[in-house]
This record gives structure tokens, C-alpha cells and sequence, in this order.
């Protein structure tokens, strides 16, 4: 099969998504067969794809800008890949939204839907097109790809799609070695874009009451993309003084920088009101650090028994989950073996393997218009 991956995702910061479609085109380019081929789509007036962002690929570098080539394709349906690329068998869309082909089967990929219940905390253009075309694009579609059980069933009942159109592919634990138990207790750390379903007041709020009531509380350590004015937002009328100068926030990290703050911190705290599957969740779990995490979308399925699941809206439910946890080196030490061994059943290859099983299915419902 030739095969067309839309890179975009990963191109510059690589967030939740960018991570899943580089590690998903990574695997899947190792396993491939002789006949087979993966090309990575990118385009962008002032980014460059580097020829090694995956190797044993190949790599198409459009100078267009994506924001107008997104409502082209969007909302046009305009122009089909194959005015700027060679035909494919497949072409994958990493979001929801098709990108337009003569002949290829489409695949694309839904993360979540929480742009449908709440498109108002979404970015401009997810608000524009997201919610109005999702749903009739899936179903035209000739394979949708879930991060998780619980998208798949979402996306199956909410935009009426067969089940067996829809593969979930988890993302895989990353390549990091355990770390040895800490000799101190570290920061209490969040890692994730600060957007509001990351529910960050109520762990702010958490966070000073446990302060209140102990003083050898860590720092809360925030890594991750802040929007303009996003400090002042998120914990400017919630924290007193005192309780906001123990909050450090990093902005974006670097992959070896988000290695460095999970081997130091105490524990990771996820208390998101929606997650469609929760990648720092695996990565904290993968390295052996405790996870405290919302009992809310994705993330019991991911974390298991192995971490502490919370009702993310209850701030004494998740200011007394943080007091366990740095109270209780057993507890500690329970949580960061069970997640390592929860972690170890997420794998790349397994998830390259189903994806190339669902582009075959949906090649063969594009030549049979099945």
C-alpha cells in the first residue's frame, strides 16, 4: 500500500496529538512490507519537515499556508490531495475532517468529542468547522481511528457509526527507563496545554488547601503551553500570594525536559474533566511515578487500578488523593510498580499493527464502495 499520513500534528511543538501521530508513524514505518510505502504530509508557510523526522519515510513539504489550506479543505472540500502529491491508497487525517481524494480511501482520526459539548473553550478554526462537519465526515469516511474504548463508543453512538469502521489505537509507552525511588519527595506536577477542561482551578484549589493544612508541601509544578494571560486566568483570583509563588509554571517542554520533571516529582496529577485517552498519564506511569487522575473520560481505562481516580469537580476528594499519596511512602511505592506494569500493556508496534489492518479494510471498501 501507498500511504499518506498527515504529519501537521507533530511539526513544531508536539503536544497530545503531535506525539500520537509521530509515534504512530514511526512504528508503523518499521514494520512495513517490501511493497509498501508511508509518505508524511506537511505544509506550512514558515515550518519546515526535516528529512529525519521519521526515518524510512518520505516526506511531502508543502509552502502553503496551513490555516488556508485547513478551510480549503474543510469547508471546500478543495483541491483533492493529488494536486500536490503523487495518488495514494490511503490518506490519513489526523483529526476529524476528511482530506479530499480522487481515489484514495479516507481515513481520519478522531482524539475526542469534546469540541461538540463544548466548542466555546476550542480554538477558532475547531469552532468554525469541528462541531458543523465532524460527524458527516466520519461517516464518510472509510476508516475512523479512536485513541481508546471510550471515543470509540462515543463516536459509534453520537455519529451513528458501525463499530467495526472504527479502530482503536492506543498510544504506546514511551521508550524511558524506570526511575529509582526518589530520595526526597519532589513537585507535585501537571503536564498538558492549560485549556479549561484540564480543570486546573479546582487543582489549584486542591492544592492550597493541602498547603493550608501542611507545610511541607512541594511546589505544584504546571508544564505546558499557556495561553496569553493564561497565569492570571487559571490561578490569579483563586490562590492567595503565598500559595501562587509555589506554583511554577514552565510553559511548553521539551521531550528530554518532561523526561527530567517526571523523575522528579512526587506524583502526577491529571484532573481533567474529559480526556479521550490521557498520554501524560502513560508516560508518568511508564517512568514509575504515582498517578492521581479524574475518573472522567479515557483515563480509568488507561490507568487501571494502578493510579488514584478522583472526581476531578470535588476539591477535598483531590486535595485528600495528593495528602495520600506524599503522606505514604507504601503507597508511593504500590502505585509506581502497578503503573509500571499497567504501562507496559500500551504498545506502539500493537497499535501500528491494527492501523495497518484498518487502512487495508478501508482500501477495500473504497475499491468495493462498501
Amino acid at each position: 500500500m501507498d500511504i499518506l499520513i498527515d504529519y501537521r500534528p507533530a511539526l513544531r511543538q508536539r503536544t497530545g496529538v503531535g506525539e500520537y501521530v509521530h509515534g504512530l508513524a514511526s512504528a508503523l514505518a518499521a514494520r512495513l512490507q517490501r511493497e509498501d510505502s508511508i509518505t508524511l504530509f506537511s505544509s506550512s508557510w514558515k515550518d519546515r519537515l526535516g528529512r529525519d523526522a521519521v526515518p524510512g519515510t518520505r516526506q511531502i513539504d508543502a509552502r502553503i499556508p496551513v490555516r488556508l489550506l485547513n478551510f480549503a479543505w474543510h469547508r471546500l472540500e478543495w483541491p483533492p490531495i493529488e494536486w500536490v502529491a503523487r495518488p495514494f491508497q490511503v490518506v490519513h487525517s489526523l483529526h476529524p475532517l476528511l482530506i479530499p481524494s480522487r481515489s484514495a480511501a479516507r481515513v481520519v482520526t478522531i482524539h475526542d468529542l469534546y469540541f461538540l459539548d463544548n466548542p466555546e473553550q476550542t480554538a477558532a478554526e475547531i469552532r468554525r468547522d469541528y462541531a458543523a462537519l465532524a460527524g458527516e465526515h466520519a461517516r464518510r469516511a472509510e476508516g475512523v481511528v479512536v485513541n481508546s474504548e471510550h471515543t470509540r463508543q462515543q463516536v459509534s453512538d453520537r455519529f451513528g457509526i458501525a463499530k467495526d469502521r472504527i479502530t482503536v489505537c492506543y498510544p504506546g509507552r514511551p521508550g524511558w527507563a524506570r526511575r529509582p525511588e526518589p530520595p526526597a519527595l519532589g513537585p507535585i506536577l501537571f503536564i498538558g496545554t492549560a485549556e479549561p477542561r484540564k480543570n486546573l482551578a479546582r487543582l489549584s484549589e486542591a492544592y492550597a488547601s493541602l498547603v493550608q493544612r501542611r507545610g511541607d508541601v512541594p511546589d505544584l509544578v504546571i508544564a505546558g503551553t499557556i495561553p496569553e494571560a493564561g497565569g492570571e486566568t487559571l490561578f490569579g483570583e483563586r490562590l492567595p500570594s503565598d500559595v501562587k509563588a509555589r506554583v511554577k509554571l514552565t510553559g511548553y517542554v521539551t521531550d528530554q525536559e518532561r523526561q527530567h520533571l517526571y523523575r522528579e516529582a512526587s506524583m502526577l496529577v491529571l484532573p481533567s474533566l474529559a480526556e479521550g485517552f490521557g498520554i501524560t498519564a502513560l508516560e508518568a506511569m511508564t517512568v514509575g511515578v504515582p498517578v492521581v487522575a479524574s475518573n472522567r473520560g479515557a483515563l480509568p481505562e488507561v490507568v487501571g487500578d494502578a493510579g488514584i481516580l478522583v472526581d476531578p469537580e470535588s476539591v477535598p476528594e483531590l486535595s485528600s488523593a495528593l495528602d495520600r499519596v506524599l503522606c505514604d511512602a507504601g503507597l508511593r511505592r504500590s502505585m509506581s510498580e502497578r503503573g509500571f506494569q499497567r504501562a507496559s500493556q500500551f504498545s506502539w508496534s500493537d497499535s501500528a499493527g491494527r492501523l495497518y489492518d484498518a487502512y487495508r479494510a478501508a482500501a477495500h471498501r473504497r475499491r468495493s464502495g462498501t
